[in-house]
């Protein structure tokens, strides 16, 4: 019979709805990064949904699971990212996608770079952000800056 095909992540509008269902199986490493950045669960799901609500977030989909939902906006000609996901985002498989996705985003946004900073002690942060195409530009004691350049010619 051979094994079934392996099911093409998605990226969709993120709604409401994407973002309960995220926060409400939230990976322990994202609850921490949080905390690091001394900003409650709450108030994270709050920023990301007022993004959300200016039609500036994706949710990412594995099937019909929500596993992520990342969201965007506008600071000075940069794209700063928001982002929230379960521990079943943690793939290489989102990492392939995300290498895709993330350059939708950024032309979506007219090209600019794309910042996102992590509060994460964890290791594979800053190679995850590598294998995506990020840079580290900056480097504080409890956070990390990353950019993905312009895609501009």
């Amino acid at each position: 019979m051979g094994t079934p095909p392996e099911v093409e992540m998605e990226a969709r509008t993120a709604t409401p709805k994407h973002l309960s269902h995220v926060f409400d199986h939230l990976a322990d490493r994202l609850s921490h990064e949080y905390a690091t950045a001394g900003e409650t669960e709450n108030k994270a799901k709050e920023n990301l949904l007022m993004d959300l609500r200016e039609g500036r977030g994706h949710a990412l989909m594995d099937g019909d699971e929500t596993l992520a939902v990342i969201t965007w906006h506008d600071e000075g000609g940069i794209a700063n990212t928001s982002f929230a996901a379960n521990e079943e985002f943690f793939t290489a498989k989102t990492v392939r996608f995300c290498k895709r996705h993330i350059k939708k985003i950024q032309k979506l946004c007219g090209n600019v770079p794309i910042r996102s900073m992590s509060q994460s002690d964890r290791p594979d942060v800053e190679r995850w952000f590598a294998l995506i195409g990020f840079e580290k530009v900056e480097q504080h004691e409890n956070s990390a800056t990353f950019e993905l350049p312009s895609n501009r010619a």
